[in-house]
């Protein structure tokens, strides 16, 4: 069981966002390209505190773009992913609520729109999981977890997301061997259109974590 300290060590979630607040009469899907964009500039452009108040600021963004496009899945996935990075740059016990409504959200469009965005609620369910503090604390699972991840490959086997948190879930169960194949197929995987700067960051944390193993 992890820690308060280290609640959810790092949800890079990963998958994106740009520049700019929400956009009063934008269509559901340039909303959701602004969040992504958005999201991408806060979470790789920023360190410290700098980045926790960018994450906050892009939270609520993701918040307004959900109320404004209630129907769009994609959407109540990217907010989830943004409550839920926000969360890890915020840490602590406050963190625990973002997450849990993060929780709530992905598990809505798992029953109802499982294929939104290649299966990404089940990426990013499956890392809250294995990365958020298990019973008392939070609802952490290891087991749920690689359930849920593997899920996620199974429906976007080539995808740079699937296979990175689903290495870096190995490497927290201790299967280093397992947890570099996986970072070497993330790291090969192909460019996502439009999303240049969320693929850049992805690729040096995958970098950074095949450094620490030692390639």
């Amino acid at each position: 069981m992890k820690t308060a300290p280290t609640l959810l060590k790092a949800l890079v979630l990963s998958t994106l966002l740009g520049s700019g607040l929400a956009l009063a009469d934008a269509p559901a899907d340039t909303a959701l390209h602004t969040l992504q964009q958005d999201w991408a500039m806060a979470n790789y452009q920023h360190q410290g505190k700098d980045r926790e108040s960018a994450l906050a600021k892009v939270s609520d963004e993701a918040r307004q773009f959900a109320g404004q496009y209630p129907d769009s899945a994609e959407i109540k996935v990217w907010e989830a992913i943004s409550l839920s990075t926000y969360a890890g740059a915020k840490g602590g016990l406050g963190a625990l609520g973002l997450v849990k409504d993060a929780k709530a959200i992905l598990e809505d469009v798992i029953a109802h729109d499982p294929d939104t965005l290649d299966g990404s609620a089940f990426t990013t369910l499956g890392s809250l999981y294995y990365q958020v503090p298990g019973w008392p604390i939070g609802f952490g699972n290891s087991k749920k977890a690689a359930v849920y991840l593997q899920e996620a490959l199974k429906r976007n086997p080539s995808g740079i997301d699937p296979n990175y948190f689903y290495a870096d879930y190995m490497l927290d169960q201790g299967k280093k061997e397992e947890a570099r194949k996986y970072f070497e197929k993330a790291l090969k995987a192909p460019d996502r259109p439009g999303r240049e700067l969320a693929d850049q960051g992805r690729r040096q944390e995958i970098a950074d974590k095949l450094k620490k193993l030692g390639q």
